[in-house]
This record gives structure tokens, C-alpha cells and sequence, in this order.
């Protein structure tokens, strides 16, 4: 159980961060990939800049060519103009968040409370069905009352039983066939 603790409070922890990071974040940039081109390395560069200003010569500081290689090195680079919605993003986290927090509320209903509440209620139902079974003044004024519950009971139980040994029957019946074709196609 603790590994299932330490894995939620580990997505809780992750999806925090990753809200602080929409919030501090911009909707629109534009991303270069550079490839290598002479001896310089193969870069990625982002600005936050607009659509019309998406380009190399915008996006690329510093230029790590000089002036007659420039438009040669931005040749080769691809710019991507990139939006996106943060308050999208920002919404999905805080429902995936809640959804996750009511979840961990039901298991731990589950896990604690429901014993407990079960505890309490069946000792208290079975205190007051012993109290209607022996309570009474008139020794058989109640007796068809608790003829017909004991034999809807029993006959309750012997619909289970009968099911069950149908079910064992079932299984048996499997088992013999798949052994034997086994057997025979060995």
C-alpha cells in the first residue's frame, strides 16, 4: 500500500510542477532547429515572438556565424511558429487533479471508514434482530414470521449451493476435456 501512496503523491508533486510551469509560461514562441553547419554544433533556439517575426534572423541570438555566412546557416535552419492554450492546459491539470483527490478521498473511505460504518451497523442490526426472535410475551404469536425467514433463508442457501456445484461441475467437465485432448493430441 505504501508504493500506491508514494506513486500518487508523486503524480501530485509532477502535475504541480507542471502548472507552475504553464503559469510562468508564454502561449506563443517560434522554435529553430538548427542543423550543424561548418564547425558549429547543431542547435535549438525560442523567442517568444509573433507569426510575422518567426524567422532565423529574429529567433537566432546570439548568431553564431558572421555576416556572409548568415543567410547560408538560416537557410538550413526550420522555424515552427507554435501556439498553444494554456488555460486549456491549466483546466485539464485541475480536473485530472480532482478527479485524482476525490479518488484517493474514496479509497481511504474504503480502506478506513467503511469497516468501520459495517462494524457498526451489522452489530446493531443483529442486536435488534435477537431482540424481535426472543423479545415477544406470546411464545408463537411470532412463529410464522420467523418460520417464513428461516426458509427463505434456507432457501436462499440452497440456491447457492445448488449454483455452486453446478459451477464445480462445470469446471471439472473443463478440466477432463482439456486434459484429454492434451493427452490425444500429444
Amino acid at each position: 500500500m505504501t508504493h500506491v501512496y508514494g506513486s500518487h503523491v508523486f503524480v501530485v508533486i509532477s502535475l504541480l510542477t507542471l502548472i507552475c510551469l504553464c503559469v510562468n509560461s508564454e502561449d506563443i514562441r517560434c522554435k529553430c532547429i538548427c542543423p550543424p553547419y561548418k564547425d558549429i554544433e547543431g542547435q535549438i533556439y525560442k523567442q517568444n515572438v509573433s507569426l510575422k517575426d518567426c524567422n532565423c534572423l529574429h529567433v537566432v541570438e546570439p548568431m553564431p556565424v558572421d555576416g556572409k555566412d548568415v543567410e547560408a546557416y538560416c537557410l538550413r535552419c526550420e522555424c515552427k511558429y507554435e501556439e498553444r492554450s494554456s488555460g486549456t492546459i491549466k483546466f485539464t491539470i485541475i480536473m485530472y487533479l480532482s478527479i485524482l483527490g476525490f479518488l484517493l478521498l474514496y479509497m481511504v473511505y474504503l480502506t478506513l471508514l467503511e469497516p468501520m460504518l459495517k462494524r457498526r451497523l451489522f452489530g446493531h442490526s443483529q442486536l435488534i434482530q435477537s431482540e424481535d426472535d426472543v423479545g415477544d410475551q406470546q411464545p408463537f404469536a411470532n412463529a410464522h414470521n420467523v418460520l417464513s425467514r428461516s426458509h427463505s433463508r434456507s432457501n436462499m442457501l440452497n440456491k447457492v449451493e445448488h449454483a455452486q456445484q453446478r459451477w464445480r461441475r462445470q469446471v471439472q467437465e473443463q478440466r477432463k476435456s482439456v486434459f484429454d485432448r492434451h493427452v490425444v493430441l500429444s
